[in-house]
């Protein structure tokens, strides 16, 4: 892309995003293009404010220094709030696919079929994975509340990189077979969790828990 078109955005497509007067911050255009990579490679803010600040091909594709120390991983966030106002997110799309259609990128509109089972399918197995490793979770945290010491013998530190916030469809692993492997490592666990609740050495109100019955 950056063979192609010197930039994607340009500032001036943000001037009513800002006030007119008061000192110049970071280029709102740049801060544009570093949302499109982030989301393109599935990176946290701060993940992304550290790939603007050390890799080579986010500094060529942003056309910045080799030097250039970057910014402070916030400021994505309250880039996302100002895009969020009204319709600059739809009126950004826009110019995005018409730079690209102009620069041959891209195919402008056309007619395009696709197969809707192949569609479902895929949109229910996503589901699917966020169901059972959500399932897990609450159960966790209920546990958590009512046996914390008692959990602590159970699990190991890898499961605090499963479970340790929310499970969304963009957190998921990619690819058929990394999530049928995930989805069963899920399993997997959760099955340990419901065997540790009902030996005969468990608290005897962690097994009715409603987290822990909707799990089972």
């Amino acid at each position: 892309m950056r063979d192609r078109l010197d930039e994607l955005f340009v500032d001036e497509v943000f001037a009513d995003w800002y006030p007119a007067d008061g000192r110049p911050g970071l280029s709102p255009a740049r801060l544009a293009l570093v949302s499109v990579l982030q989301y393109t490679e599935n990176l946290t803010d701060r993940q992304a404010a550290e790939a603007v600040r050390c890799r080579l091909d986010w500094k060529y594709c942003l056309g910045l220094e080799l030097d250039d120390a970057g910014f402070d991983f916030s400021v994505l966030s309250e880039f996302r709030d100002r895009l969020a106002e009204g319709d600059r997110a739809d009126r950004l799309l826009a110019v995005m696919v018409e730079r690209l259609a102009a620069a041959g990128l891209v195919k402008r509109r056309g007619r395009v079929r696709t197969d809707s089972t192949h569609v479902l399918a895929a949109v229910r197995r996503l589901n699917r994975g966020e169901l059972v490793a959500e399932t897990l979770r609450a159960a966790l945290e209920e546990l958590v509340a009512h046996g914390e010491e008692w959990l602590a013998g159970l699990v190991t530190a890898d499961w605090g990189d499963r479970y340790g916030r929310p499970v969304r469809y963009d957190r998921l692993p990619r690819g058929g077979d990394a999530l049928i492997a995930y989805v069963l490592r899920v399993g997997e666990d959760g099955m340990h969790i419901l065997r540790a609740v009902h030996d005969s050495d468990a608290p005897p109100g962690l097994r009715v828990l409603p987290a822990v019955e909707i799990l089972r």
